[in-house]
């Protein structure tokens, strides 16, 4: 199978944000190519969500986004809301459902949405190639040509007046990720911020290890608090460290030897509540009680911290505000993060002051956009990375 020699539109990618900017761009009446090196697109939406694909979230604010620049996400999210997806996935007749925290899933598997974009490129005439490596890209003397750039592929050259980025980033190399869409933006002098792994789960050393190892498959509701921002959400102990939505989240903002401050019990007042206790039912021992607030195991760990375990109104108010501390106050510096191997996204990328807001194309290269998860913009947990594909998506279409 060979690419055709040109079209209006080249985007390297078929994922989220390359198959909506295919749609909206081919619905506009332009030629458009969409090509990508894995053997099946959308890999990433069909394993998302736990396979049924979060695919927005009620409350998009630009403060659930991280950037260099806090700004940049705001034009295109304005352009193209969550409102605007939900109607797509009303139209095509995908039923959904709100999780907690205005998480929206399909019912059915992440499929739904994946056919919903392949349905909406099919139906503007978008042609999708699958298997198709690319070698180079060169830009071309514009002036004298309306085609910008020569794409060479394993399919064939490939002429275009539009090239678009959507290339993802490095998180979850077995789906295919690769640092292509970096190359590009290096090839065309574009500047890259620092990547690392966002929405990871921690590592713990062998010493936190051993002293959690009872607390594997545990969890528990907690708020998670690193700098100046905090969560509240579950955490789960796992074998090689602690993971759940509270500690995917706060990750994005830690850096290494970074302390995190978790609250194992957000939402009582334990030192109040030991004090009633003492009152109430004076002989239970604080083990007792604890594993009545968190799981036994939990519990146990943490109360291994207590000097002495005895009857709850054997401990003085001193002592009783001490072990309150160490469940509301606990601090721990993780060892590192499970890397890009496990990480849902990947922060950093392609600096956004080098692209313009409301078009997503490169200040300095005419006819080169870059969109998705590979530039400087990462949403949060619970469906704000796919309502940033589809708003960057959507708004680079209107211009290529």
């Amino acid at each position: 199978m060979s690419l055709p020699q040109q079209t209006d539109v080249l985007i390297i990618g078929a994922g989220a944000a390359g198959l909506m900017c295919a749609a909206n761009a081919a619905a506009r009446g332009r030629k458009v190519v969409v090509v990508d090196h894995a053997n099946k697109v959308g890999k990433k939406i069909l394993m998302s969500g736990g396979g049924r694909c979060n695919f927005t979230n009620m409350e998009i604010l630009p403060k659930n986004y991280l950037s260099a620049n806090e700004h940049f996400c705001k034009s295109a999210l304005a352009r193209y809301t969550q409102w605007d997806f939900i109607g797509l996935v009303l139209k095509h007749g995908v039923a959904y459902h709100e999780k907690k925290l205005g998480q929206l899933f399909c019912d059915n598997k992440a499929q739904d949405i994946l056919d919903l974009l392949l349905n909406e490129c099919d139906q503007a005439g978008a042609k999708i190639y699958a298997n198709c490596e690319i070698n180079t890209i060169a830009a071309l003397d514009q002036e004298k040509l309306a085609l910008r750039y020569k794409v060479a592929t394993s399919m064939g050259d490939v002429f275009c007046e539009s090239l678009v980025i959507a290339t993802g980033g490095l998180s979850i190399p077995t789906m295919g990720a690769t640092g292509f869409g970096y190359q590009v933006a290096e090839q065309f002098g574009l500047v890259l911020k620092p990547r690392t792994a966002g929405l990871v789960p921690f590592t713990l050393s062998p010493t936190q290890l051993e002293q959690f190892k009872d607390c594997v498959g545990n969890a528990a509701e907690v708020r998670v608090s690193c700098g100046e921002q905090s969560f509240t959400e579950n955490l789960l102990f796992t074998h090689r460290g602690l993971s759940g939505p509270a500690i995917l989240q706060i990750s994005s903002y830690w850096s290494p030897g970074q302390f995190v401050r978790i609250d194992l019990l957000p939402n009582i007042n334990l030192n109040d509540y030991l004090i009633t206790q003492q009152q109430n039912r004076p002989k239970v021992l604080l083990t007792t009680l604890m594993s009545e607030l968190l799981t036994k195991s939990i519990a146990q760990a943490f109360c291994n911290s207590v000097a002495e375990i005895r009857p709850i109104n054997q401990y003085t108010p001193k002592e009783i505000q001490a072990i309150a501390d160490i469940f509301h106050a606990w601090e721990i510096i993780p060892a590192g993060t499970e890397g890009y191997r496990t990480a849902e996204v990947t922060l950093g990328g392609v600096d956004v002051d080098c692209l313009s807001s409301k078009t997503l194309e490169a200040k300095t290269q005419p006819g080169l956009f870059f969109i998705g998860e590979v530039i400087d913009v990462t949403g949060h947990l619970g469906g704000f990375n796919f309502q940033w594909a589809w708003a960057s998506g959507y708004a680079a279409a209107q211009f290529v």
